[in-house]
């Protein structure tokens, strides 16, 4: 066996039991490298710290800066080292995390390997690059880190959430509200739950409709409808041929802009044109980038962004031009690779926000520019001059405090004619802060879907809260998009169990979505068969718009090999811990099955309830770990820990003389007798998953009567 042999990879993607959050789980054979100690190894913490230099700042179990370090020179073992590279390896590819373990297991030299992350494509490539890096640290081998930092970050450019995304997501986590990627290749997330949820795509939400992206891609339709509702806009139609486009230049005046009808990012766009032959020329350009070409009057000024969400103007930039300045001995192009690519104006697609130069297929918008300041791609400027290469390279500089309220609302108006709750508006003026109509000004573009990255990473100004607006606008009002959701886990009886919550609950009126080994159920119908108690089948009943109440299924195997399809419920139900399953994923003992189980006590909301059986004691156990209240169920009548939660004021369901009682410290209420209960589609009446599924129903806010009419319908 090869050292370091990773043996098997886990993506936990929901709570599981090292962390509530998604983790991955490597299985690690050390191999030969078993008993190797970092101190006892010649020269290897000094190969790693000067490879890997970030790693000071991890904490590890010392608790301080350094603390890894500090491991690293007492003595650490193979598989504690991958776990913090693997984690400084993501973090130099820009996700920046720092939940990590390393457990022995059973298996002589096999150890599990525990690190939290953001994207599952990129975290399985550090944690291969990570080996790598450890085989050549071990045995005094050359190892490549930029290189392979570089390889990690255009991972993480391919197949990791964009800025835009992000922060939309980071302000749905900010707000306590559910968030899942729905596919891995693609920025579609959904937010919330059920009936409740909504979804984004990147700088895009569900109900931003066709016809609005129609209008906002269509530039000459854009600037009719807003002219009609009293927007400055530039005069200018769409051309048909060359002859035409010089036809609407001369009727204008020139200057002109010629313009693709349908393209973006200023593809194509030729602006500040006064001859023929600058027309004639740039209609051809355009028409490459787009279905047809629009000619504009040039409006003077500087370019802004500013964006709308909602009914608000919320965020603005200004426009700065791509510049490089001679040194009398490099040319353009070379002057473009040095300068652009290393000053603030540029930099990688997702770590700032202005555009790259394309120095291997140059824009024909960039030579024609060149062209009329009387340079080439080979001139070399004299020393000190500007030669502007771009004109819609960047949007960097904060002018939201600056934009005068006409323009603001403006604005507003303009998303709103289009029809988009978050809108990019493109407007140019000589000064943001005077209304359009006193400086020839004008709304020029509508863009859906805008690039948030210019106003959460600004060359100048402030840093503007844009996800934070778009999550208030999608969730107003405090919501959190949840939906009532009951987790049910336990070694036997969890199928029954919610057999029968089910019907409780859907005489009670909501759609009910049930995810178990029956399979998906939505209200009354039975969306598929079997599967439904992994995790996958409880993304299925979330992820369907008509769940109000979701009851989901979770085995203890699926929670050690998938982790829960759910981040919280608002009610958490353990039946019992038994044998079956012990020997999975190294689980050997009932208390380590436990603590699997125990996933869905550790996930209740504050505002929910943990029901528990207090006949069992590693379930009964589980309540100290709870953030909210605890229920307890019971079938015998004198259970001192039943007992003692009700003396404290807690609720109980219990069993006494073949009669069920809702009791709590102030009186108890009987509701039937076991006899009486009918088991959904003619199941087996046992007495655990009656009062498990009573207790549940009455944590869920169920009445008496109303559980007392369903168990006997």
């Amino acid at each position: 066996m090869p050292d370091l042999e990773i043996c098997e990879i886990n993506l936990l993607r929901g709570p599981n039991v090292w962390a509530n959050y998604p983790v991955l789980e490597a299985w690690v054979d050390l191999g030969g490298l078993k008993d190797a100690s970092s101190d006892e190894l010649p020269g290897f913490n000094e190969r790693l710290k000067s490879w890997l230099p970030g790693l000071i700042e991890h904490r590890c179990s010392v608790g301080e800066r350094s603390g890894f370090f500090q491991r690293l020179d007492r003595g650490t073992y193979p598989a504690h080292v991958l776990e913090h590279v693997t984690l400084e390896l993501q973090t130099l590819a820009g996700h920046h995390l720092g939940f990590g373990k390393a457990r022995a297991t059973p298996v002589e030299g096999i150890y599990k390997v525990v690190v939290r992350y953001l994207d599952e494509v990129l975290v399985v490539a550090c944690l291969r690059g990570a080996r790598e890096l450890l085989l050549a640290a071990y045995h005094d081998e050359a190892f490549d880190v930029a290189a392979e930092v570089a390889r990690l970050r255009a991972v993480a450019l391919r197949s990791a959430l964009g800025p835009s995304t992000m922060a939309i997501v980071d302000a749905a986590r900010d707000r306590g509200i559910p968030w899942r990627r729905i596919r891995e290749d693609i920025s579609l997330v959904q937010l919330g739950h059920g009936a409740r949820q909504r979804r984004v795509w990147t700088a895009e939400t569900d109900r931003s409709g066709a016809i609005s992206e129609y209008i906002a891609q269509d530039k000459d339709l854009t600037r009719m409808l807003l002219r009609q509702a009293g927007v400055p806009v530039p005069h200018g139609r769409k051309v048909d041929d060359p002859d035409d486009a010089w036809d609407a230049a001369e009727s204008m005046a020139v200057p002109v802009v010629v313009k693709p009808l349908d393209a973006n990012h200023g593809r194509g766009v030729f602006i500040d044109l006064v001859s023929e032959t600058q027309v004639r020329n740039s209609f051809g350009y355009a028409l490459e980038e787009g279905g047809g070409v629009v000619v504009e009057k040039f409006v003077p000024g500087t370019d802004h962004r500013l964006l709308v969400v909602g009914s608000r103007m919320i965020a603005a930039s200004k426009g700065y031009p791509a510049v490089v300045v001679g040194d009398g001995s490099h040319s353009i192009r070379k002057l473009v690779i040095s300068q652009l690519r290393t000053s603030v104006q540029t930099g990688r697609p997702d770590e700032c926000p202005w555009s790259k130069i394309d120095d291997a297929g140059w824009e024909t918008s960039v030579l024609l520019d060149l062209e009329d300041q009387g340079f080439s791609l080979d001139s070399v400027p004299r020393d000190g001059e500007r030669v502007m290469v771009a004109r819609f390279s960047n949007w960097c500089i904060d002018v939201t405090d600056d934009v005068h309220p006409s323009i603001r609302a403006h604005a507003v108006t303009a998303a709103s004619v289009a029809g988009l709750d978050i809108c990019g508006v493109d407007v140019v003026c000589r000064d943001i802060g005077t209304p359009l109509e006193n400086q020839e000004g004008a709304i020029v573009e509508l863009n859906a879907s805008p690039n948030l990255l210019m106003f959460l990473q600004p060359a100048m100004g402030a840093v503007r809260p844009v996800g934070t607006a778009i999550i208030d606008m999608l969730f107003p009002d405090g919501h959190d998009g949840r939906i009532p959701t009951i987790g049910v886990t336990g070694t036997i009886g969890k199928t029954s169990t919610i057999r029968l919550l089910a019907r409780l609950l859907q005489a009670d009126g909501p759609c009910v979505g049930v995810a178990s080994s029956d399979g998906l159920r939505i209200g009354g119908r039975v969306s598929q068969a079997g599967d439904g108690d992994r995790l996958a089948g409880s993304h299925g009943i979330l992820l369907h718009p008509w769940t109000q109440v979701a009851i989901c299924e979770a085995g203890a195997e699926h929670i050690l090999s998938d982790g829960l399809g759910f981040d919280r419920c608002t009610v958490g139900v353990v039946l019992n811990v038994g044998v079956t399953h012990l020997g999975q994923a190294h689980v050997e003992t009932l208390e380590e099955m436990s603590v699997a189980k125990r996933c869905i006590v550790d996930v209740v909301l504050p505002t929910g309830t943990a029901v528990l059986n207090a006949d069992d004691p590693l379930v009964a156990a589980m309540a100290g770990k709870c953030k909210g209240a605890v229920m307890f169920f019971t079938c015998d009548p004198n259970n001192p820990i039943a007992a003692a939660h009700r003396a404290a004021g807690g609720r109980v369901v219990l069993l006494q003389d073949g009669v069920i009682y809702l009791t709590e410290e102030a009186g108890e209420k009987a509701l039937c007798t076991l006899a009486e209960v009918v088991m959904p589609e003619g199941g087996d009446c046992h007495a655990e998953n009656v009062l498990a599924a009573v207790a549940a129903a009455w944590a869920h806010g169920l009445s008496a009567a109303r559980i007392a009419e369903g168990l006997a319908s």
